[in-house]
């Protein structure tokens, strides 16, 4: 009986428009983000927080800055894994030729620095759109890994072309390389999700988050009201790379500490990000966490539960993951298009209304 609006009053606008309308969810959340920045740093281990937690972070980023572009604007994109390389390669340039710049900067840096490149490479979307963006998009993917392997200046002439992230501090704490504490870079990434999704928020309910959807929804419409196609889109384009220029950075410098770009950053990358949008529900920002979560979730569960509790061979439950992410893609895509975000949203209605008939 917690879950009502009865003695819940409003006395402004602000407090009527406000994401959570009701003083449960709004203690809920609060409880969320205290148990997250106080007391999950002090209880997790250095797998759970590795194979976990700062993973989810990372990629909830990414979904976020996907989710803005062919959520809120209606531009698909599969070039998410090629942007996140932008990130990851700007920060590796910005470590070794700026020893002295700290991480927040660096990683701030490499966001700016993708959403140029997202800028340009969103120029093709004031002509083309759908099918043809895609392959844009997809174009774009391949020739930007094909320019961090090729080009040797972006990983400083290695031999190996690999980059690795020099060691950093932050208020004395070590954050990036082989003597980071794993509990310091879960807060940094915490930190910084926190900001974005708070960002990304009050952005989505002004003026320019109305202008994607008007896009999304019909363009020539939206024109003619007055919607500029033209900073609508390039905005959105522009916005969507520096989120997911952040995860990339953070990416490489906290969750991986050294990576080569065929592997880290190739399509199958792009592919996995536009999954988490797709489950966990487009034009939410709720379903970009809720997506990134359970991708994110789903390998260490069916680990567990198939090899470590029934013995299945390791080559299984990796194709068994395939089987059941591209089951609920379908599943998602025929029954419930708008993903994980709609199935909560008809939860709490149903909890709303409970015990009685609706």
């Amino acid at each position: 009986m917690l879950y009502r609006e009865a003695g819940d009053f409003k006395t402004s606008y602000a407090a009527d428009a406000q994401t959570f309308p009701l003083a449960f969810d709004r203690w809920g959340y609060w409880v969320l983000l205290a148990l997250a920045a106080l007391v999950v740093p002090f209880v997790v281990n250095d797998y759970w927080a590795n194979a976990l937690l700062i993973p989810f972070l990372i990629y909830a980023i990414a979904a976020l800055g996907l989710n803005i572009l062919t959520g809120y604007c209606g531009q698909v994109s599969l070039g998410t894994g090629g942007f996140m390389a932008v990130g990851a390669y700007s920060s590796y340039k910005l470590m070794t030729a700026f020893p002295w710049m700290d991480m927040v900067s660096v990683t701030l840096l490499s966001g700016l620095v993708t959403a140029g490149v997202g800028l340009l490479f969103g120029l093709p979307s004031l002509r083309i759109k759908g099918f043809y963006l895609a392959v844009a998009t997809l174009a774009a993917q391949f020739f930007l890994v094909w320019l961090f392997n090729r080009v040797p200046w972006f990983y400083n002439y290695s031999a190996s072309g690999q980059i690795s992230a020099p060691e950093r501090e932050l208020f004395g704490l070590v954050l990036t390389g082989p003597n980071a504490a794993s509990a310091v870079q879960y807060l940094f990434c915490l930190a910084i999700v926190i900001a974005l999704a708070w960002f990304a928020r009050n952005l989505t309910r002004g003026t320019v988050g109305r202008k994607w959807m008007a896009i999304r929804d019909m363009d020539i419409a939206a024109e003619i009201i007055g919607v500029n196609p033209l900073r609508a889109k390039l905005s959105a384009f522009a916005i969507s790379s520096f989120f997911v220029g952040i995860s990339g950075a953070l990416f490489f410098t906290i969750y991986l500490g050294a990576v080569e770009v065929n592997s880290a950053f190739g399509i199958q990358k792009s592919f996995l990000i536009l999954f988490m949008v797709i489950i966990g529900g487009l034009g939410s920002i709720f379903g970009s966490f809720a997506g990134a979560a359970f991708l994110v979730l789903l390998p260490v569960v069916l680990k567990l539960v198939g090899v470590d509790l029934l013995g299945w061979p390791t080559t299984i439950v990796a194709h068994l993951q395939l089987v059941v992410v591209g089951g609920l893609i379908i599943f998602f895509l025929v029954v419930e298009p708008h993903g994980l975000a709609q199935l909560w949203r008809l939860t709490k209605e149903k909890l709303r209304l409970w015990p009685f008939p609706h």
